[in-house]
């Protein structure tokens, strides 16, 4: 990819001018060259912000299984359950990277934090859903109806914009009733809204209403609501082959989850704070991406996946409804050359 290109000689250069004016002491560390052509040069731990979201449980497979390590990468994942704290981490350097929502990586962009999205993670696949009375019986009987949904930002919210642009609507066709998801199904399900953007368990609690139902769900939109991993951009070109170990031991925790099911649920489980039966119950509500999956997702340069479309929108969204005062484009914030081995 040419930007990408473009950001991998920015910083050999810059790296070169730092270089020379380093002590001898200050360049011990290097490996040498007079060029300063170094790649790799990143001792250490690498830390990355993570959740306790099911979407995320490979991960702490691949740290427990060691996968990280078989591919020459020291990972560990540091648990911040805010998005903004994970973003703030990674301003600071204290974490490399985080994993998050693909419209909460436009924001971290926005903020003037440079970031590369290098790996999908997953998709939701029916955890996340917009419920509604009975008589609504199609997304554009929404219309003039009052809807709960959480407006300060977050797949939710973009992915009812995206609907909402679909179907040729906007904000200012529904009574928006702005609260968080959890209290948004909790508002619908006591009768206090027409319909309600949230997810599990409230989808299921609205269908078991007598007056209730889910009117559209994010099983019949995948590819919305995506999870990736998004490291820092001076990481990711000084560091590629660490960052295609992380992404490699993401591939293997994966391909352990399918042959050894038993022990990988144990596991992550655990990680979430579940029990093995929770954990199973909610493992349907996301799909992971594989090699496959991502391949398709980033598509290629002549072919690009649909991870572009999804950044540029959440980009525009944001931009519209002034969560963002900066508009970062979809080509500055995604690499995709390491979700191909």
């Amino acid at each position: 990819m040419k930007k990408a290109f473009l950001f991998f000689l920015v910083g050999i250069v810059s790296l070169a001018l730092i270089l020379t004016g380093c002590s001898s002491s200050n360049s011990s560390s290097s490996s040498g060259g007079s060029s300063g052509d170094e790649k790799d040069t990143f001792k250490g731990t690498v830390n990355l912000g993570i959740s306790s979201w099911i979407g995320f449980a490979p991960m702490y497979l691949a740290e427990e299984k060691g996968f990280f390590k078989d591919h020459g990468v020291n990972v560990k994942l540091q648990t911040i359950q805010s998005a903004s704290d994970r973003r703030s981490a990674m301003a600071a350097n204290r974490i490399q990277g985080f994993m998050t929502t693909v419209d909460t990586h436009v924001m971290t962009a926005a903020a003037d934090i440079p970031v590369y999205q290098v790996l999908a993670l997953d998709t939701s696949s029916g955890g996340d859903g917009i419920v509604a009375k009975k008589e609504i019986k199609t997304f554009k009987d929404l219309k003039g109806k009052r809807v709960a949904i959480d407006t300060s930002g977050g797949a939710s919210y973009f992915w009812f914009m995206y609907m909402l642009d679909q179907n040729g609507m906007s904000m200012d066709d529904v009574k928006v009733v702005n609260m968080s998801a959890g209290d948004a199904g909790a508002a619908f399900v006591g009768g206090k809204v027409d319909a309600a953007v949230t997810w599990q368990p409230w989808l299921t609690k609205a269908e078991n209403t007598k007056f209730g139902h889910v009117l559209l769900s994010s099983d019949k939109t995948p590819g919305l609501i995506v999870d990736s991993l998004g490291l820092r951009k001076d990481f990711v070109d000084k560091n590629p082959k660490l960052v295609q170990g992380i992404v490699d031991a993401w591939y293997d925790a994966l391909d352990y989850m399918k042959k050894n099911p038993d022990d990988a649920n144990k596991i992550m489980a655990k990680s979430m704070g579940q029990t093995v039966e929770e954990f199973k119950a909610t493992e349907s509500d996301v799909t992971f991406y594989d090699q496959a999956g991502n391949e398709k997702y980033f598509g290629t340069k002549d072919k690009p996946g649909l991870i572009y479309g999804v950044t540029e929108k959440a980009s525009d969204f944001w931009m519209k409804v002034k969560l963002i005062n900066k508009q970062p484009k979809a080509s500055d914030l995604i690499n995709g050359d390491f979700v191909s081995k």
